[in-house]
């Protein structure tokens, strides 16, 4: 088939690069002109483990261009996966998803095409999406729209770090549409995936488990809420065991062997149980947020998903006060963020909870050093007026310090000679925001260590 996707961020990406791979002629159109020379040149615009390899292997499928207009008349299928951002009050910005439909509206073939809503948009967005296509057609042809293109709703449910694994081998597809030629293009669209009769990429192995991916096949509306309901949930479920942790610390218990004990119940799991500063990133916050806002216009309240969102801001003023139990006074000294980004193996910054401490503590008045093995030069694009201090050098950046921060679960943390660098440090207070490390080991190698709820 010949498939559109219309932004190249890290959904757009991604899973064009894997459809192109499973065969299908995938044309990737962002407006960004010097990002689509990038990528022409192979160079990556984000950090995602196995993309390269993905989008070298998949080269001979795969084109990348900024005149969305010419490839729309020729897509059968075309996405939609632009950036939704947070507005102020909660909901999604849609002005990139109403300036690609009203694109493709204006291109579309003459023959029957999908287009597939792959941004996270709120519920009742498709029906929106397609009112914006249907007028952007009529206004720029003659005659009507009916019957020449149908709008589904294909959420992802990627995980930044892992998001080629995600594509290929995923829980379950779910696709949305009031169609029936649409559900069945999308069928086959995705049905080397559903029966998992692909060729494994050989960075990234078929899991031995794995013979065949669920598909549901359900109306729009639902399937736009099964993508809030499931990162609110697992936003939820990541908040309790923070709240969990707090009053661990209080009553003399270990969250880790809590989370151990409860997650061994089947009917709970083990998953995103793990204690710490909390979520960020590009999902949780912002869908959350507009979960809460879309219940609101409903006149609804959604007090739990309400308070994971404030447990897991609170999280990181944890950490703030957990610097003043141990050196009393804090203003002027001098602490180490080790990890920036909101998770290992991506270099988002996007509601990194690293950001928000580190910014927390240059309004006290420290000096905030931080160091993170992939996302340095993003965040210096970024934040360039943050008064933060960036080192290349972790070691470097260790000496002289008052406290080590740990932020982000870098496996080099583990590797690093922490005997060695505990006697460059000023003060050696190493407060482990992610329980990463073993604590053992480091009061061993000279540390003063403190972890979440332990």
């Amino acid at each position: 088939m010949k498939i559109v996707i219309n932004g190249t961020g890290y959904v757009g990406l991604t899973t064009g690069s894997a459809l192109a791979y499973l065969g299908h002629e995938v044309t990737c159109v962002d407006i960004d002109e010097k990002k689509i020379e990038d990528l022409k040149n192979g160079v990556m615009p984000i950090y995602e483990p196995g993309l390269e390899e993905l989008i070298r292997v998949a080269n001979s499928h795969l084109q990348f261009s900024t005149n969305a207009a010419d490839a729309i008349q020729e897509a059968d299928v075309v996405f939609i996966a632009v950036g939704t951002p947070p507005m102020p009050d909660g909901k999604p910005n849609l002005n990139a998803v109403c300036a690609a439909a009203t694109t493709v509206g204006e291109n579309l073939r003459s023959e029957f095409t999908v287009v597939v809503n792959k941004s996270t948009v709120p519920i009742g967005c498709a029906s929106w999406v397609e009112s914006i296509i249907r007028e952007a057609y009529e206004d720029s042809h003659e005659g009507s729209s009916k019957g020449r293109f149908a709008v589904t709703s294909n959420p992802e449910f990627l995980r930044e770090g892992s998001a080629i694994f995600d594509i290929l081998y995923p829980d379950r597809v779910v696709v949305g549409s009031n169609d029936a030629r649409a559900t069945e293009m999308m069928y086959t669209l995705y049905r080397p995936i559903l029966e998992q009769r692909f060729p494994a990429p050989t960075f990234l192995p078929r899991p031995d488990s794995l013979s065949a991916v669920p598909l549901i096949a359900t109306d729009i509306s639902s399937a736009e809420l099964i993508k809030y309901a499931s990162n609110a949930f697992l936003s939820t479920k990541i908040s309790f065991i923070n709240e969990i942790s707090e009053l661990a610390e209080k009553v003399g218990a270990d969250v880790t062997q809590i989370a151990k004990g409860i997650g061994l119940d089947s009917r709970i799991g083990p998953r995103f149980l793990q204690a710490g500063l909390g979520w960020g990133g590009s999902c949780f916050g912002k869908d959350s947020s507009a979960l809460v806002a879309t219940a609101r216009e409903y006149g609804l309240r959604m007090p739990i998903v309400e308070a994971a969102r404030e447990v897991n801001y609170r999280q990181r003023e944890r950490i703030v006060e957990k610097l003043q139990n141990e050196l009393k006074i804090i203003k002027g000294k001098t602490i180490g963020i080790l990890g920036l980004a909101f998770k290992a193996n991506t270099d988002d910054l996007r509601d990194a909870p690293a950001l928000d401490l580190a910014q927390s503590l240059v309004e006290r008045g420290n000096w905030v050093r931080c160091h993170d093995p992939v996302a340095l030069k993003r965040a210096r694009e970024e934040t360039p007026d943050s008064g933060l201090y960036y080192f290349d050098d972790v070691e470097h950046m260790c000496q002289n310090v008052d406290a080590l921060v740990l932020c982000t679960e870098w496996p080099q943390f583990r590797d690093m000679p922490w005997k060695k660098i505990a006697k460059t440090v000023q003060n050696p207070l190493f407060i482990d925001g992610r329980n990463f490390l073993d604590a053992d080991k480091m009061r061993k190698a000279g540390f003063n260590y403190v972890g979440m709820g332990r």
